[in-house]
């Protein structure tokens, strides 16, 4: 059978042939914009996808305090946030809240496929903002980090303001909803490791004078002062230690005072490359970054496979000193010196490079056997 051929009509879009034609166009005609975004966001690479959800109305302003030109998103919740409402997501810990920026990021096809299912703004607001008690005040762009980490916190971590029959029901989201921060799996485990996490985390520098009751400590993550951000590359591992029969399934977790985040598992691999990088925001006490190393394992806990601290005061007060200069020329700007006191396989220099402040480490794993980790740090102000 000889194949329909389309018309000479250059701007006349073909599908099939026949009267299933006309009809495509008059769809098109009489729903452009509607048709252009879906066809924009089906066919453009992850970079320019995510630009074009960046634009959509709900997305153009923060989903929690309202502020305008969000640059971060939380990848499982499908929302789009400022800088501000990112510190308290992410000190809520990935299993609720994964934090990504729409810039600085890497994001792949699956990721911005994921924020297409979930949304947006408005979307994911009906949802978790369906029903807020009057005397409940959605925070503002000038609203307190008190205020904004009490909302933030009432939203998704306590589902206060779900539909007020899915409320009453049950403390966590039903089992179906696939889009669920929550896996019904870790529920029970949760409840207590939650109260019991936060009573802990929240008492971080702060004398027992000061502290509050528990009740209130909920809040404290997020009245943190953020003073940057720092991008860790996890690059890759070396000789790691063997924690299977023959090899490992390794993967690298980081903390930074009450956030973290992790990197995906490499299977069966001592040696792995995993080039991924993390943010997170560092808080006005700087503490130092941990790093642990952990084997994953399906039926029983992970095993440990090393650790390490590194210091970051160093990288940010260079950071810090470049933002007031004008020198634009790559050069070396200090160094974590190589030493029998610390970790360093050699010495960490600290460069300016396109006008970027980073720091490569490798570093010896500690309290295990073997292994080498390298790591690249870069600071950034919290404009970016």
């Amino acid at each position: 059978m000889e194949e329909p051929v389309p018309p000479d009509d250059s701007d006349t879009k073909y599908v099939g042939a026949g009267g299933s034609s006309c009809l495509y166009d008059l769809f098109c005609s009489e729903t452009p914009s509607l048709e252009s975004q879906r066809e924009e966001l089906l066919t453009s690479g992850p970079r320019k996808r995510l630009d074009n959800l960046l634009r959509q109305a709900g997305n153009k302003l923060c989903a929690d305090c309202g502020a305008p030109d969000p640059k971060w998103v939380s990848s499982n919740l499908g929302v789009f946030i400022c800088i501000k409402c990112s510190g308290v997501h992410r000190s809520m810990g990935v299993h609720i809240s994964k934090v990504l920026s729409a810039k600085l990021d890497e994001w792949t096809e699956e990721q911005v496929d994921e924020l297409v299912k979930l949304g947006g703004n408005t979307v994911v607001n009906r949802k978790y903002e369906a029903y807020i008690p009057s005397n409940i005040k959605k925070p503002k762009p000038s609203s307190s980090n008190e205020e904004r980490s009490d909302f933030i916190r009432r939203k998704y971590e306590q589902l206060q303001f779900l539909h007020s029959d899915e409320n009453m029901s049950c403390p966590y989201p039903p089992s179906q909803e696939k889009n669920s921060p929550h896996d019904k799996k870790h529920t029970d485990k949760y409840v207590t490791r939650h109260r019991i996490g936060h009573t802990f985390r929240n008492s971080w520098g702060r004398k027992d004078s000061e502290r509050k009751p528990t009740k209130k400590s909920n809040s404290l993550a997020g009245m943190i002062e953020f003073v940057g951000l720092i991008k860790v590359n996890v690059v890759k591992g070396t000789n790691l230690a063997v924690r299977d029969m023959k090899s490992s399934d390794p993967y690298v977790h980081l903390s930074l005072g009450q956030q973290s985040v992790r990197t995906r598992v490499i299977k069966n691999n001592l040696n792995p490359v995993w080039n991924e990088s993390l943010m997170l925001s560092i808080p006005e006490n700087i503490p130092p970054l941990k790093v642990i190393v952990y084997d994953k394992d399906t039926f029983s806990t992970d095993d440990f496979m090393g650790e390490a601290e590194i210091d970051i005061q160093p990288l940010l007060q260079a950071a810090k000193a470049c933002e007031t200069s004008s020198i634009s020329e790559p050069m070396q700007l200090g160094s974590w010196v190589a030493s029998t006191d610390n970790t360093l396989v050699k010495d960490g220099i600290i460069s300016l490079e396109d006008g970027k402040v980073r720091q490569l480490i490798s570093l010896r794993l500690q309290n295990v056997e073997r292994g080498v980790l390298e790591i690249e740090l870069e600071c950034l102000p919290l404009t970016q």
